[in-house]
């Protein structure tokens, strides 16, 4: 009986985790990150690649990164440390579209 009663306190914890998921991209950063991603993955492969392809990016860089991580890769000042700028590439790799 006790498990029971855990797992139903537990059950709205998990159904949260999705949208905790989300967190690490700061507001607007994500939808930037997709236009600039897909107009330069659109020179080489069509509009619905380049958006998947940017996608599974976005979701690889969400998962490995903390939010002022992904803020330091998106800047446009100051560019990111080389050493996050190739951990995010290396991070975004299994994304790559074969032509």
């Amino acid at each position: 009986m006790r498990l029971t009663k855990l797992l139903a306190l537990a059950a709205p914890f998990a159904l949260l985790l999705p949208l905790s998921a989300q967190a690490a991209w700061p507001t607007g950063l994500r939808a930037d990150y997709m236009k600039d991603c897909t107009a330069a993955a659109s020179q080489s492969v069509d509009a619905k690649t380049a958006e998947k392809h940017c996608a599974c990016g976005a979701d690889k860089l969400n998962e490995k990164f903390t939010g002022e991580q992904i803020k330091e890769l998106m800047s446009k000042q100051n560019p990111p440390s080389a050493e996050l700028r190739t951990k995010a590439l290396d991070a975004i790799a299994a994304c790559r579209v074969v032509k």
